[in-house]
């Protein structure tokens, strides 16, 4: 494999940049695209519970392809595999714009998503290295969320204006994002020649699995940001319902906002983490973590506009700190084991299965007719205990070592 282009550049490379622009553009279409497919399928009457659906089409698709897309991003070069991606969710997009089942067109940009992430992650680890992969995972976390900051506003607020004209500029910023891929140097593929037998392949994923999940620093990695991403996604859907309960509001605007407000938290959150914590010291996340639980509930009781927004602000502050340190640690021993593109397809799995489980769940009880603030309340009670039950966890882990 080539030398990291970290070795040799400073962390903003032209490479660096590539990978960031590339990233903020993808990531913008996926949260935009929701958003406007949510307006979809409230315009087209479909009922309530079926709003969960929709990203469970799309976090179906990194369960199923999860033993294969490692081993892809491994194969090939990272940069290519992510303009593959980014061409899937193109293609996505316009089979929602031009009329098609809008739940099998956002699955499609789930495909192109799941095929996406263990490059964007792995690729990190190849233009950098030491200390600098920590500060890489911070800009992207940060690009990641300026994009949700942005895209879910103009996804909402486009929809509210013409649903259409919203779905073709998520085409858009898929197809600049395919552009930007262009300039991300061709590197050697990490792992070329595996085999591509589907049985072989899937041994080797879960052969992964196994090596990640017994070790205890990688398994304190995945749980963590399991539970984060369930409880993030979740709390996206919530939203959606809590602002006609408690603020009176019913358009597709507001909802949006008040996800942006998270988002510039992680971005503030994400900035605190690349400074504060080293691959040394990431358990100091985890009272972070608990935070983020606690205040979903004083989060879950306001009625004010003013207290929704400091307080979503506050929780992507935490939650910014609380993941970047554990996807940092994730990459770097992965790369040391079962090679980065695997360690992030193993991540995806039990991410996306974290929020398949707690979308399912979520949209049972709303099914069941469930208060939303009593589900607010009750989920952040539960992540904090979550987090708490990890810390404690570790703690007994490293008093056996």
């Amino acid at each position: 494999m080539s030398k990291p282009l970290g070795s040799r550049f400073p962390l903003m490379s032209r490479g660096m940049t590539a990978v960031i622009v590339a990233q903020f553009l993808s990531a913008f279409g996926d949260n935009a695209l929701l958003f406007a497919t949510l307006a979809l399928i409230k315009q087209e009457l479909y009922p309530e519970w079926s709003q969960p659906v929709l990203q469970m089409a799309f976090v179906a698709a990194y369960i199923i392809l999860a033993p294969f897309v490692g081993q892809f991003a491994d194969s090939f070069a990272k940069g290519r595999v992510m303009m593959f991606a980014n061409g899937l969710k193109l293609l996505g997009a316009l089979v929602i714009c031009f009329g098609f089942n809008p739940f099998l067109g956002y699955g499609l940009v789930g495909v192109g998503a799941a095929a996406y992430s263990p490059a964007k992650y792995g690729i990190l680890g190849e233009i950098t290295s030491g200390d600098k992969l920590v500060k890489a995972n911070g800009l992207m976390e940060s690009s990641t969320i300026a994009a949700i900051l942005l895209g879910s506003v103009a996804g909402g607020a486009l929809a509210d204006w013409h649903i259409t004209a919203a779905l073709m500029i998520c085409g858009l910023a898929y197809a600049a994002a395919v552009a930007a891929n262009v300039f991300i140097p061709k590197m050697t593929a990490a792992r070329p020649g595996q085999s591509w037998n589907p049985r072989r392949m899937s041994s080797t994923f879960f052969h992964a699995c196994r090596i990640l999940w017994g070790n205890a620093d990688t398994r304190f990695s995945l749980v963590g940001t399991s539970l984060f991403w369930g409880a993030g996604v979740t709390l996206r859907f919530l939203l959606v319902l809590w602002v006609p309960v408690a603020l009176g509001i019913s358009d597709n605007t507001t909802p949006t906002l008040l996800n942006a407000m998270v988002a510039v938290g992680i971005v503030l959150g994400a900035g605190a983490a690349a400074k504060l914590i080293t691959l040394k010291t990431v358990k100091r996340c985890l009272p972070a973590g608990i935070g983020i639980g606690v205040v979903v509930v004083l989060f879950t009781l306001q009625h004010s506009m003013l207290n929704a927004y400091l307080l979503l602000a506050l929780i992507g502050v935490l939650g910014g700190f609380f993941v970047v340190p554990l996807n940092a640690l994730l990459q770097h021993l992965g790369k040391e084991t079962v090679g980065t593109g695997n360690a992030i397809a193993v991540q995806n799995l039990g991410e996306n299965t974290a929020m398949l489980l707690m979308l399912g769940l979520y949209s049972l009880v709303v099914m069941l007719g469930a208060p939303v603030l009593a589900i607010g309340v009750g989920f952040g009670v539960v992540f904090a205990l979550a987090i708490a039950g990890l810390w404690l966890w570790q703690i007994k882990q490293k008093r056996k070592i």
